[in-house]
Parts: structure tokens; sequence; C-alpha cells
């Protein structure tokens, strides 16, 4: 049963109402002669407080609110992939063809009920069925797979009825339980409430990237979670679409939230014309994208983050693994602060409400590695990639330090590395990971035993160069010996060749894992050859002007294959024209 009041205050996007009957936390309300959607976020006696989701210009006291007994849900089913959603699962595609702006009080579900898909079925009348049992499926676009699922929370039932093949509409029944519940294309599911599975997995398998410098170093697990925190420049977005567009996951769910308006105009516009490179098709048709941008109303701000975990989650339960990017959870947490401080709620540090950090735990423990309900042979997973824009490039801050709390890969962009425009301007320094020790053994699988020395010898040689450039502040370069300024030059070297990466670049933008091993085996046996050189007298003058950059660079344009063979007319050429030069 709904309720009624009336609104009593206007404080920005927190409406105060005066209701009659009984309502609950987080209740939609329709608010005002307009309808605008909202939700209710505390509750004293008949007075509640509303944050609504859309621009509260010209609402008056004394309006209606209609409660509707229901929850902020979204609804799933086909249809999704490929849509642009706002941040609270409205499809902005429909609305573009009626507005350039969203109307107030429209009210659209997330996939349409005018498309037809072809159901194909699984299960026949009288099997035994359960939450989470896949009873059909459907093609999603031209390769994925939709599965069409008994609610999670039912328990142990009886199929009655199934349809047939043929096309059915999103709302259509396609089959009937033995409790009467009729099931449809769709279900809906409340954004608060993270979905139930069969039981959490150990992390063993990476989330491939394709960025050489995250892969071997930092690398992050399948349903674990990493964070990618950064000040204005340092190449925080680009970096998360580069991962969207190369990662290996099954489906990406990529979230504006609160960034600027050109900035996801810029995504919308490229990724609609990529290919997958895993696919020959579309690299829309495995994404969903939500758009909060940062003039649209702040409490959707704080809803999207919770929309497109839900939806990470509905194709978590097929069996797929998820990668879900939010751009940036700095702009959630203000959201939060904004909603608080209207509240008049004691603030935390730096004004952010005493709860951030619960409520981001709350929001990274719906990420992992999962057996689903719908069957024990299969897997699926959510793996959580955040941005995070601390003032100032500050990691001090609240936001950041509560993340790392509960993040197991921390990638720390760097302002400096960006202005000399090395790029991603991840800091090897700072930067870490607490899945390698989970992730060695499949690594090992894949490349062999020597991987971890290849490893090892990279962030031994990056070591190296920090504790040398502290000693030049004291000596200077001239102070230090032929093979420590070598040490110091070739760091250098594995840092272009290596740790740089184009991500606009074909031919560089995305690199597996076998040609990484054979670019640091390029690196380990160069540094070989000419330390052994050197302590045969050769002197770092008559290595220091060969190319080593030019003929490096020319190398990470080559396969794994191709590297080795052009690698040893590298080695050759030193060989014949400096290496040579032995001081006798």
């Amino acid at each position: 049963m709904s309720s009624k009041g009336i609104i009593t205050g206007v404080s920005g996007p927190v409406i105060q109402a005066c209701v009659y009957g009984k309502v609950r936390m987080y209740e939609v309300p329709l608010v005002g002669n307009s309808r605008l959607l909202g939700e209710v976020i505390r509750i004293q006696g008949d007075v509640v407080d509303i944050q609504v989701y859309e621009n509260t210009d010209g609402l008056r006291a004394g309006e209606p609110v209609v409660f509707t007994g229901e929850l902020l849900s979204v609804k799933l089913g086909p249809g999704l992939l490929g849509t642009v959603l706002d941040g609270i699962g409205r499809p902005l595609e429909e609305i573009a063809g009626q507005n350039i702006y969203i109307p107030r009080g429209f009210q659209s579900e997330s996939i349409p009920n005018d498309r037809e898909w072809d159901f194909v079925p699984l299960v026949k009348p009288g099997e035994n069925v359960h939450g989470g049992t896949v009873i059909g499926e459907v093609m999603e676009g031209s390769y994925l797979k939709h599965m069409v699922m008994i609610p999670p929370e039912k328990g142990s039932l009886v199929v009655d009825h199934v349809s047939g093949e043929g096309a059915y509409r999103a709302e259509d029944i396609v089959a009937i339980l033995s409790d009467g519940t009729e099931i449809r294309l769709s279900q809906k599911w409340e954004v608060r409430k993270s979905r139930p599975y069969y039981k959490r997995l150990h992390f063993d398998t990476p989330l491939m990237t394709g960025q050489r410098i995250l892969d071997t170093l930092f690398p992050l697990a399948l349903g674990g979670a990493a964070v990618l925190p950064g000040g204005f420049g340092t190449g925080k977005t680009v970096t998360q679409q580069s991962l969207a567009k190369y990662c290996n996951a099954d489906i990406i769910v990529y979230i504006g939230c609160g960034e600027r308006g050109n900035e996801m105009t810029e995504v919308l516009e490229e990724f609609s014309q990529l290919m997958d490179p895993s696919h020959d098709a579309p690299l829309l048709e495995r994404m969903v994208l939500i758009a909060n941008t940062s003039n649209m109303p702040v409490a959707a701000r704080e809803a999207s983050i919770y929309l497109g975990m839900t939806i990470a989650e509905y194709y978590r339960d097929m069996g797929y693994d998820v990668a879900m990017m939010a751009d940036s959870t700095s702009r959630w947490a203000e959201a939060l602060r904004e909603i608080a401080g209207r509240l008049e709620e004691m603030p935390g540090e730096e004004g952010y409400p005493a709860y951030l950090g619960s409520r981001l735990a709350q929001y990274y423990e719906r990420a992992g590695r999962v057996v689903p309900l719908c069957g024990e042979n299969k897997e699926g997973s959510v793996t959580i990639i955040n941005a995070v824009s601390p003032p100032g490039g500050d990691f001090s801050e609240p936001v950041t330090q509560s993340s790392l709390r509960l993040a197991g890969a921390f990638w720390g962009l760097d302002k400096q590395l960006a202005q000399q425009r090395h790029f991603p301007a991840i800091n090897w320094n700072s930067s870490y990971t607490l899945y390698s020790f989970q992730l060695q053994e499949y690594f090992v699988k894949q490349l062999g035993e020597e991987w971890e020395s290849l490893k090892r010898f990279l962030t031994v040689t990056l070591d190296k160069e920090k504790r040398l450039k502290d000693l030049v502040q004291i000596v200077g370069r001239d102070g230090l010996s032929e093979s420590d300024k070598w040490v110091l030059e070739f760091a250098d070297l594995a840092k272009i060749f290596f740790l740089q990466q184009n991500a606009f670049s074909e031919e560089d933008a995305w690199c597996d894992l076998e040609k990484q091993k054979y670019m640091i085996t390029v690196l380990k046996e160069l540094n070989k050859m000419i330390l052994e050189k050197i302590e045969k007298g050769v002197l770092f003058e008559q290595i220091h002007n060969f190319p080593f950059r030019k003929k490096l660079l020319e190398l990470r344009k080559y396969s794994a294959e191709e590297m080795v063979v052009h690698a040893e007319k590298m080695y050759e050429e030193i060989e014949r024209t400096v290496v040579g030069q032995v001081v006798e």
C-alpha cells in the first residue's frame, strides 16, 4: 500500500515532507506535481527527508508526495548491452529522441519493451528449478548469450509451463512455476541490495589489461578491486578507457560519475566506433555505459554507483567475468558530502560524512569471484577499477585512504611523470598489489619458471635507479662508477621501452603476456652484455653514443617471435660498433 504526504521544506536536492501512513528507508516517492523521482533517506516520526534525483527548481511547500512502496530498482534483461543510461537507469538514447535535456519527471525502463528477442528454452515442464536456474537463453548481439534466470530469491520449485522457441518481448511471460510465479525475459532488482551467489572463490586468475606495467608489476585478480588515484591531467580517464577496450573481461560496465560532459561525449563517440579486439564485433556489444555528468543532479550521482554494480552482478550471475569502472568515486563521495550537509549531519574528516568508509566498504564488498546460483560448474566475477580524484593530488585525503583499505591493488598516478609525457603515468615506486602471490602459479604456468626471475630483474633495476639518483644528488653523476652510470642509463631505457605505452598506437596500445616476457628478456640480455664488457674495460662514454633508445623502440612494434630475431641483430650491431672497443 502506498502512502501520501505533502512537501514542507525544500533544501536543494533534499526535500522534507510530512507523511500520512507508513514509509521505509530508501523507498521511492514521486515528489511534487511534476512527480520527480526521489528516495527516502531519513525518517523522524511522520516527517521524512527525501533526496530527489532531479532538479528541484520550482517545487513549493504544499505540493503532494506519493510513496510507491518500492525501493529504487532497475529492470534487468536483454537489451542492456550497448545502452547508455543516466544515474538512475533511464535510457539517454530514448530521451535524446524527444529532447536535448532530460525532461523533469521523465520515467522510463532501462530496457526497451518494443523489441523482440529469439528465446530458446533450456528446461521442460516438470523439471525442478531454484533461484538462479537458467531456463532459457537469447542472443544479445552477435556472440553473447543472455541467460534468462529464475529470480534469485526463489526456493526449490517445479516448472509448470515453458514457452517454445520464438520471438518475445522483455515483458512477455516465458515460464510459469508451481507456485504461480510468472517468469519473464526481464526482472527487477533493488540497486542497493547485493545479488546472492552460491560461494566465493579464491583469486587465482588475473584480469589481463594489456598494459605492461600493470600485468607485469601490479597485476589485478579477476574479482579483485583496484584504485587508480591521480590529480588533474595524470591520465585517469585515458587509462580506464584503455582497460575498457582491451581487458579480457566478458562485460564492461563503465560509469562516468560526475565527470565533465565533454569527457563523456568523447567516450560515447569513441566507443561507438571501436571494434572489440577479441571478437569481430563492435565494442559496445559487451558494454553498458552509465553517464552521470557533473551538471546532472547530485543525488543521481550517488545512485549511479549502485546501479552499475547491480548490472555487473546480473551478468556475473550468468557466469560472465565483468569489469566495472567508475570515474570517479571522488565525485560520488562529494555527492554524499553535499547530501549529508543538507541533512545537517555531523561532518567527519574534510567535511565528508562519518559513514564514508562504511558506504565504500559496502560497495567494494560486492566485488568478487564466485560460483553463481545458476550452476556449480560455472564461475563469474565482478572486478572493480575505480578512479579517485584527490584534490591537488593529495593521496592522504579521506576518499583515497578509505579506498586503499578496501582495494587489493593501488595504481598511483604521478603528476611529474605526466608532465614528462610518460604514460601511463603510474608510479612504480608507490604503487603495489596484494594479488601477486595468489597469481604467481598462473603466470608461471603460462610463461614458465623464468617469469619470476625476469620480473624480479625489472624491479631490482628500478630500485637500483632510485638509490643511485639519491647518490647522484650528493656526489654528482661523474662520481659514479662506470657500471653505475650504465645502470642509470639502462633504467631510463627500461622505462621508455617497457613501462611507457602509447594508448593511441595500434601496435602498442595492447601487449600480450608472451610479448611482455620477451621484452624483459631483451632488456636482461642487453644489460648482461654491456656489464660484461664494462668489466673488461669498456667506458660508459663509448657506450653512451649508441642509439639504444631508437633500436629498442623499433623492437616494440614487432610480435614476440619477430622480436627475438631483430634483437639478435641489435646485439650484433652493438658488438660490432661499440662493445668491441675494449681498453687494453
